[in-house]
């Protein structure tokens, strides 16, 4: 295990030079491409932390010693001084957006770029591990959110940096699909690792999966397909202010770059992959990352967009291949046609589960993948499919759980990683990689 850092020792390198992970260009721009450009390296003076800042949940738990051995293993533990040095250049509000947007989509492609084998590893940790990019986003957003401007800045205009930084890390603002009939085009999005307070060291295999897809293009029976993703938080307020519609709607809106195939993916049950057939329109409680519990049919945004009142149907149903995917030898898991619901039947008040999906004029209570977010998501963005008329394949797909190797199951005594753990998350984006193949493959 490693010492913690020491927040001042950070705060107080304003003037140095950004590391090398944040590499500059000669302006105070993002690079066309939306690699990192510069951002002011001469500090303008003290820049102390608020020390009495509060932190989320997810941020009070950096200071345990698993997340910052993550961080030193990997080298993310760069990240957070980086940003520092650089808001505390900033001169004024627009180019503390601009310092955000930069380190923010730096710290996504770094990830993308470690785990596809580009590049320094800087650390012994497997590169595709998807828990660095986790640990040092919420090490940014701790630094961000302590951080004392030289200028003015109101409580709305840190929040509104704050999100800037969550959704460039997460590339939900990067994802480029390619116009043209020659290559169909897939999104695919991931979840952050979860249920940290029972073990800190998890990882999630959706998350995983998802930076190693990112930007790759894959041959299929019926041609190429490129594969652009994001990964969302295991936040419940998060989704009611309509992150995944804001994320996938572009994506799902008629035009030359319109998805040809959508998978929400999460971590599901052990040994096996599931393609869930139903989603359903209720949350069930379970506390998220932010230890918050929700109970009560989702809502989701009204026909202008605006999020947070309106309900929309029961139930949803996937448009994934099932047949082909539980029928394809994609990998060493077997892959299941989940229709098992859970509902409230017309005219009854007590929930009852069924094997073969929802009964006419039901109420949901539990879709295949559950009554938590992996169901919301899918609920989401196959509402939202049919909401923008998108006709492309699209759902859930579960995938099997991480699991610790005998003898390394203890969360206070075990270690970050161990053989079945490593084998089990390649074999699982291995496989999720082979799914789409065949997914995109079929007339």
């Amino acid at each position: 295990m490693v010492l913690l850092r020491s927040r001042l020792t950070v705060i107080a390198a304003c003037g140095a030079l950004l590391l090398s992970a944040t590499p500059a260009l000669t302006t105070p721009a993002l690079a066309a491409d939306g690699s990192t450009g510069s951002t002011p390296t001469t500090a303008p003076g003290a820049c102390a932390p608020n020390t009495d800042a509060r932190l989320t949940v997810e941020e009070q738990r950096l200071a345990g010693p698993v997340p910052q051995e993550v961080l030193s293993r990997s080298g993310f533990d760069r990240a957070a001084p980086a940003l520092t040095r650089a808001l505390c250049a900033a001169k004024d509000a627009r180019q503390a957006e601009q310092v955000v947007q930069q380190h923010g989509r730096a710290l996504w492609q770094r990830a993308v770029d470690r785990v596809q084998g580009r590049g320094p590893a800087r650390g012994d940790l497997a590169r595709d591990d998807d828990r660095p990019l986790y640990w040092a986003r919420l090490d940014m957003s701790r630094t961000l959110r302590e951080w004392q401007p030289r200028f003015p800045l109101p409580e709305a205009g840190r929040a509104a940096l704050l999100d800037r930084l969550e959704v460039g890390s997460r590339g939900q603002d990067t994802m480029r699909l390619p116009a043209g009939k020659g290559v169909k085009r897939i999104v695919v999005t991931g979840f952050d690792p979860f249920q940290l307070d029972q073990d800190i060291r998890r990882s999630n295999p959706s998350g995983a999966a998802a930076l190693a897809l990112d930007g790759t293009t894959i041959r299929t029976a019926d041609g190429p397909a490129r594969i652009e993703v994001a990964v969302f938080p295991v936040r419940w307020a998060d989704f009611t202010d309509g992150t995944v519609e804001k994320t996938l709607r572009p994506h799902f809106t008629a035009g030359p770059r319109q998805a040809d195939l959508f998978t929400t993916l999460s971590q599901g049950r052990p040994g096996r992959f599931d393609v869930e057939r139903w989603n359903g329109a209720w949350r069930g409680g379970f506390p998220d990352n932010a230890n918050a519990s929700v109970t009560g049919q989702i809502p989701v945004p009204d026909g202008t967009g605006r999020t947070g009142g309106t309900h929309g149907p029961q139930w949803t149903s996937t448009t994934l291949p099932y047949r082909a995917l539980t029928e394809a030898d994609t990998g060493p898991y077997p892959v299941r046609d989940n229709t098992e619901v859970t509902e409230v039947p017309a005219g009854a008040t007590e929930p009852v589960t069924r094997p073969d999906g929802p009964t006419p004029g039901s109420a949901a209570r539990s879709g295949g993948g559950g009554s938590y977010l992996s169901n919301e998501i899918a609920y989401r963005a196959t509402l939202l499919r049919d909401t923008t008329g998108l006709r492309a394949p699209g759902g859930h797909l579960h995938t099997p759980v991480l699991p610790w190797a005998p003898g390394n199951t203890d969360p206070d005594t075990g270690t970050l990683t161990d053989p079945d753990f490593l084998q089990a998350r390649t074999a699982i984006t291995t496989q999720i990689r082979e799914a789409l193949r065949v997914a995109a493959g079929q007339p």
